[in-house]
């Protein structure tokens, strides 16, 4: 996603369906709806790559007691 100094493609297409003033609880239900949105998606690409990798409840586990950082001097 490209964005540094302008507005994305979404930013953009949200601006023309909106152009005008909401109530604030129908803007916080756009947002929940957004939201959720975007977490299924994060969701459905875990899902694939779990899959893909035949990543399962003992891999997470496994990956959960490792020491990854770095001693200090």
């Amino acid at each position: 996603m490209e964005a540094i100094g302008k507005l994305t493609n979404l930013q953009l297409e949200i601006l023309k369906l909106f152009n005008y003033n909401l109530p604030e609880d129908q803007i916080k239900d756009i947002k929940k709806l957004l939201s959720g949105y975007f977490a299924a998606q994060a969701t459905m690409k875990m899902d694939e790559f779990f899959e893909k990798e035949k990543w399962d409840d003992k891999k997470i586990e496994e990956i959960s007691k490792e020491h990854l950082r770095t001693k200090y001097l």
